[in-house]
């Protein structure tokens, strides 16, 4: 399902209502109703917002929701467990205001754009995941990259402060498993994970970092196992 389709479907069986009456009450069809809650359709806003509001969900609809804002929402397969449908009678039940609760968490817009998102891993130097961050993709795409590959690579020391990158600043990282010269690239070396500028010179390669003077450590690259190229930095304030 969709999140939106989540949404819906949520709200109707809370209520008890079966998708026929819903439909009816939307002037809609049941199919159409259920392919939007299903995922297989894709509606406006507005006619969401109606559907909502037939049902009885009465919460802001005008309100603009970034994309953490999306991505903050409860996971609605884990805020309640979807009820099995039953025949009620044909006039809806009255409907109890939503608790403080749901409408703190629930989302009112949990829409076509909660398909892009992705969740980042941030990885540590020991190559441990220690959080995760919350980014858009475009097309299946992170900064050029497949969007499942990406990751953040959290900075350990300042071992590279002299190409702009402290201590606990994160590292986006797209896949790259050969060298780019004149990148800043993630790699593990030595049994190390470490973020390094590459310098390529003809056969030879040089991992350079930049902590009070510039260090430039010659390396095989047989050695050397390239994680992917260092596209974005996130500082710490």
């Amino acid at each position: 399902m969709s999140r939106l389709g989540d949404l819906i479907h949520l709200e109707r069986t809370r209520r008890n209502m079966t998708a026929k009456q819903v439909a009816r009450l939307c002037s809609l069809s049941e199919k159409y109703l259920l392919d939007v809650e299903q995922g297989r359709r894709i509606i406006a806003d507005d006619q969401a917002r109606r559907i909502l509001r037939r049902i009885g969900l009465e919460q802001q609809t005008e309100a603009d929701f970034s994309l953490d804002d999306i991505a903050a929402t409860v996971d609605l397969h884990t805020a309640a467990p979807t009820l099995p449908q039953r025949p009620v009678e044909d006039k809806p039940r009255p409907v109890a205001s939503l608790p403080a609760e749901d409408s703190e968490h629930g989302g009112i817009w949990l829409d076509a754009l909660a398909s892009v998102l992705r969740q980042v891993p941030v990885y540590n130097a020991a190559w441990q995941i220690v959080d995760h961050r919350t980014l858009a993709a475009a097309g299946g795409k992170i900064e050029g990259g497949p969007a499942d590959k990406a990751l953040y690579f959290l900075a350990p020391d300042d071992s590279m402060r002299g190409f702009r990158i402290l201590k606990d600043d994160l590292l986006l990282v797209v896949p790259a498993h050969s060298p780019i010269d004149g990148a800043v690239m993630l790699l593990k070396w030595k049994n190390h994970c470490m973020a390094r500028k590459v310098k390529l010179s003809g056969e030879r390669l040089m991992l350079l970092s930049y902590d009070r003077e510039l260090d430039a450590q010659p390396a095989q690259l047989a050695e050397v196992t390239f994680v992917g190229r260092c596209a974005r930095l996130e500082a710490s304030l």
